[in-house]
């Protein structure tokens, strides 16, 4: 199965049975929109704009501490990966780029992985090292902490990793590295928490040097797990401290399971915004911790609000003119769940990044803006709950159609494996 691109004429009968049903719909929501004063034109431009890159770690099974449950059709290797994504791709449109996680999926041949990812239409997005857990035949161990342990050994085996990271992503046309830390203490005492961080600006210094004039270094940071006393890396604050020591190539990684709960995670997102300094998203869903559920399964009003300071962003003429040019986030779904088929949750979690995105298209800013001035709670909230409840399926299956994908992409996706199982 991971080994063949997913024929146009499935997709096609696929989207025979339901285009009808669907130009109807689409058509009776561009009178709605119409009634508000929104072209449907534009926003299909802007939507079909939008991309989210896959994670390399996301097609197999995920598990708990309890067990894994392994799925019949998982792919293993980094080229079968590669091919998961090109038919996710092919059935949403939405996900072109994917992002490698070293050295869970190291390349043997870098060069040839990119010349596969050319056939596939696919591309390269950040590079993810691993500093959080030792690996086989590692020298020296992260028990206690990687870029910010007490060892100048230890520190200088990770800040070797992440560059090689960084060549390994050279070769396949990345231009970002991710940098998520585990170091930390779980008792008072444990670290002294001044010094831990002197050192992982230190280490991540040496790392930022080596960073091609094109990439940037985009910084996460956790509250906690698996250290549970203390995180050096715990906070978008701490997070940003670090980017401004690094310099202007350094931007802040935003996951959105990695909050406390209840969480302003959308005002960070606005703030990181006006600072220059926002690089990124991982987007999935949590409802107690870091669980890594499916974006959009449990807060889809945050994603929405999210994306709403994301779009206001990106209209703003003063941060348009700022001079920072490179102020784009980076987009990546981050979640390996352990019950649902893992292309299938891929596939339902990038759809629904898309509809958030959408909805938040719907806004009528002038009018926010108009009862914000003169602080009408109920008008402005009025405004986004409008937007936020529309219902943008028929949007979202469009852009799908046009660029050759699937109306129901997770439909297409069962008929594809039926006719895999009868040849």
């Amino acid at each position: 199965m991971f080994g063949e691109r997913i024929q146009q004429s499935v997709i096609e009968e696929a989207n025979a049975q339901l285009i009808s049903a669907h130009e109807e719909d689409l058509a009776a929501l561009e009178k709605q929109l119409a009634r508000r004063g929104i072209r449907l034109k534009r926003i299909l431009r802007a939507a079909a704009a939008f991309s989210v890159a896959l994670p390399s770690w996301g097609f197999a099974q995920g598990g708990t501490r309890f067990g894994r449950f392994p799925g019949a059709r998982e792919p293993n290797m980094i080229e079968e990966k590669m091919y998961a994504a090109a038919l996710i791709n092919d059935l949403t449109g939405l996900t072109s780029r994917i992002s490698l996680h070293i050295p869970w999926d190291t390349p043997e041949n870098p060069n040839q992985l990119r010349k596969l990812g050319r056939q596939l239409g696919i591309g390269f997005d950040a590079m993810n090292s691993n500093t959080f857990q030792d690996q086989p035949g590692q020298r020296l161990s992260y028990k206690f902490g990687s870029l910010s342990h007490t060892d100048a050994a230890v520190r200088k085996q990770a800040i070797e990793h992440n560059i090689n990271c960084v060549q390994i992503g050279k070769t396949l046309g990345s231009e970002a590295l991710v940098v998520w830390l585990a170091d930390g203490t779980n008792f008072p005492g444990q670290q002294h928490f001044r010094r831990a961080l002197d050192r992982v600006i230190d280490s991540l210094e040496n790392i930022y040097s080596a960073l091609p004039n094109n990439w940037r270094l985009l910084v996460e940071y956790k509250p906690f797990e698996p250290a549970f006393y203390s995180t050096v890396i715990n906070d978008w604050g701490t997070a940003l401290l670090i980017c401004q020591e690094l310099g202007h190539k350094a931007q802040c990684l935003v996951d959105l399971g990695h909050h406390l709960p209840n969480t302003n995670v959308e005002m960070i997102v606005a703030r990181l915004l006006s600072a220059q300094r926002l690089g990124g998203f991982h987007f999935n869903d949590s409802k107690y911790a870091d669980d890594d559920l499916s974006s959009g399964s449990i807060r889809p009003y945050q994603l929405f609000l999210i994306f709403l300071e994301l779009v206001d962003a990106a209209a703003d003429p003063i941060l348009r003119n700022q001079t920072n040019p490179r102020l784009k986030p980076a987009y990546m779904i981050d979640q390996s769940h352990h019950i649902k088929d893992p292309i299938e949750d891929l596939i339902g979690s990038a759809v629904e990044i898309h509809r958030a995105f959408v909805k938040a298209l719907l806004v009528n800013r002038k009018a926010l803006m108009f009862h914000q001035n003169r602080n009408d709670v109920v008008m402005a909230e009025r405004i986004l709950k409008g937007a936020y409840e529309t219902d943008v399926s028929p949007i979202l299956a469009e852009v799908r159609r046009q660029k050759g994908g699937a109306l129901d992409p997770v439909l297409a996706y069962r008929q594809f494996l039926v006719a895999q199982r009868k040849s």
